[in-house]
């Protein structure tokens, strides 16, 4: 087992046994192994560097790297894709740990051999591995407990280096482990740059689930830095209110570019909510619910659930209307009642006539206040004509009604 801070400096010995250059850099190759092999050595002769494979290097210790040969091809050394140098790419650098979910900073590398090839296993995270690099062997602390992240849990590096980008490729499922809120969390202690890569990392319902956990201006943000059509599919994959919101953020034009890409069925939902002002509970609901006619069963009804290819991610209530194709409310029945219920019983039998319920253009405080005041987790918005136009959640309401420092505590009951 090597440090990447015991490599660094160290003399390179051709075959005879004689100083040619020195180790500046190792370098690994990033793709779909858990443990990056390393692929040769970055070496300084002189002003110039250049680049020994590993095939060409017989063996790598503490002392430093010793070559096959005599021969050195002396040409610039140029970074190839899928390469990353461990001292300028990941020394120093910022990185997710998905098992402990935390940013850690990587204050040195570990390296071991396994059946011949050298591998990345490790981050030293511990003020041991800083220490390591500043001073000599055998110095006093330097054989404490070192505290070392696997590298198999390492979901994503923080580095400013874009020919490192390559390691993103990797994240999408390290990072999928985690949580959209721990995913988030994580997310907005790096740089904005890094949020946005880290988005661009996850398939388009989790960085939509994850956007949702973050504030509108840094949703806004990383979404106006993406490729117009990505960020276009990751809106369609926003509940609506959300997509409205993040819009409104945005320059005009900008947003009205990601708007007109968006797909059809998305956009029309979007652009009925955009008809509200942002303060009134017609701009505060989201137009993804369930009705169902009165005349159902509750065995249909049920049975029409577990057929949806989608539901909404909130469907504690299902709206009963007059008919099927209608809008118009009739009653409310919560998804515990209907599972209860006779399967034989019609909806309308089951339902509560009676209900609490704003209008469009009741301000978003009252709304709210309603969902407090009644302990609700939806509440519907019904217009002039008693058609149902939407629901406003409870996690949205608490936004309205929480100081903002406790905002960012509650969690999203319905991400």
């Amino acid at each position: 087992m090597l440090y990447l801070s015991q490599m660094l400096g160290r003399p390179i010995l051709d075959a005879r046994g004689e100083t040619v250059a020195a180790i500046k850099d190792v370098i690994v190759r990033y793709g779909e192994e858990d443990y990056p092999p390393v692929i040769g050595l970055v070496a300084r002769y002189r002003r110039r560097l250049f680049f020994i494979p590993k095939r060409d290097i017989s063996g790598i210790s503490e002392q430093g790297a010793k070559m096959r040969s005599t021969v050195l091809d002396l040409r610039p050394f140029t970074r190839r894709e899928g390469e990353v140098l461990l001292a300028r790419d990941v020394l120093d650098n910022q990185l997710i740990d998905v098992d402990g979910k935390r940013v850690v900073r990587v204050n040195d590398v570990q390296i071991i051999e396994v059946v011949g090839v050298w591998r990345v296993t490790g981050a030293d995270v511990s003020l041991q591995g800083f220490l390591r690099r500043l001073m000599p062997k055998g110095f006093y602390g330097s054989s404490k407990v070192v505290e070392v992240i696997d590298w198999k849990d390492v979901g994503y590096l923080a580095t400013d280096s874009a020919s490192a980008t390559v390691q993103l490729k990797s994240s999408k499922d390290k990072l999928s482990r985690l949580h959209p809120v721990e995913i988030a969390q994580l997310a907005e202690t790096l740089s904005p740059i890094h949020r946005t890569e880290i988005v661009e990392a996850l398939d388009d319902e989790i960085a939509a689930d994850t956007l949702e956990e973050m504030s509108t201006e840094n949703q806004a943000r990383i979404l106006e830095e993406m490729d117009e059509e990505r960020a276009a599919d990751i809106l369609e994959e926003m509940s609506p209110d959300d997509a409205v919101d993040v819009l409104g953020e945005m320059d005009e034009e900008k947003a009205q570019e990601l708007f007109d890409l968006m797909e059809d069925e998305e956009k029309a939902d979007v652009a009925e909510l955009m008809e509200f002002a942002h303060d009134t509970a017609g701009g505060l609901m989201t137009t993804e619910f369930i009705v169902f006619p009165k005349d159902l069963t509750v065995g249909q009804a049920i049975a029409r659930l577990r057929e949806m290819a989608e539901t909404p991610n909130m469907i504690y209530y299902l709206y009963i209307v007059e008919n099927e194709n209608s809008w118009k409310i009739s009653g409310v029945i919560s998804l515990r009642s209907l599972i209860l219920a006779d399967p034989t019983y019609t909806l309308s039998e089951v339902m509560r006539e009676k209900f609490q319920f704003a209008h469009p253009n009741d301000s978003a405080e009252e709304a709210a206040q309603i969902i407090s005041e009644y302990n609700l987790l939806a509440l519907p918005v019904i217009d002039d004509e008693g058609d149902i136009a939407g629901i406003v959640t409870v996690d949205d309401a608490m936004e309205i009604l929480l100081p903002k420092n406790l905002q960012r505590r509650l969690p999203r009951l319905f991400g």
